[in-house]
């Protein structure tokens, strides 16, 4: 059994979706992080950096409880843990890396930039608009060539598809794709995979719209309380 540490977010559907397509057993332990129970004592020492998700494997190397952090650590891990999603050869794992590190290190920050200066800040600021837009269009730009005459982004679907996935489901959400017509059916042809539905049905309930937060969970997800914290 694997106990998962999770929120309905991008980075937290990476490992819902890794998990069913996987076909491993978890247990979901919600952690509220617009209420701050990501600082909880008890969850730092699992997720020091005090982010979702994390796992804890009750089977984990020789058989003792392992605890990871960093979503693309903990999807590298499923996928060894099975042997499945991350290339049959060294070549083929080294495009899945590729592609993974690619998400890790662009798609999440310039697209949670682009969300949040959109959806989420206080206050419209035209320039961390247009800036955080325009990236965020680029890398869109990026994938839509790299899916050019490929079923997935790493030869067959891998962790880096699910990485993607994650983040281009809400960007996408309100935007349009409509001018990268291969990234369009990658994510269509992704969202209807019946292990994809289930993990982003996770939890859906408890998601909540930006107009709805109020200024105590805005404080402790944007910073403020974060900082207060150290």
């Amino acid at each position: 059994m694997i106990d998962l540490y999770y929120w309905p977010t991008p980075n937290g559907w990476k490992i819902s979706i890794a998990l069913e397509e996987l076909g491993l057993a978890y247990e979901v332990k919600p952690i509220n992080i617009a209420k701050g129970e990501q600082f909880a004592p008890d969850f730092l020492k699992i997720a020091p950096n005090n982010r979702i998700p994390a796992i804890v494997d009750h089977d984990g190397p020789r058989g003792a409880p392992f605890a990871l952090f960093e979503s693309g650590a903990v999807l590298l891990y499923l996928g060894e843990k099975v042997g499945k999603l991350i290339g049959t050869t060294p070549r083929a794992r080294y495009e899945v890396l590729v592609w993974l590190m690619w998400q890790m290190g662009g798609v999440g920050p310039m697209f949670g930039q682009a969300n949040h200066f959109s959806r989420y800040a206080p206050q419209k600021v035209p320039y961390a608009i247009e800036r955080y837009e325009n990236e965020a269009r680029r890398l869109t730009g990026v994938l839509d060539k790299r899916l050019a005459g490929r079923d997935f982004v790493a030869g067959d679907y891998s962790v880096a598809d699910i990485a993607i996935f994650g983040w281009m489901r809400d960007y996408a959400s309100g935007r349009s794709l409509a001018d990268f017509a291969n990234a369009r059916r990658w994510f269509d042809a992704l969202s209807a995979r019946p292990a994809v539905q289930r993990g982003v049905a996770l939890g859906a309930e408890l998601r909540v719209a930006p107009a709805q937060l109020d200024q105590a969970a805005r404080d402790t997800l944007f910073g403020k309380r974060q900082l207060e914290r150290r």
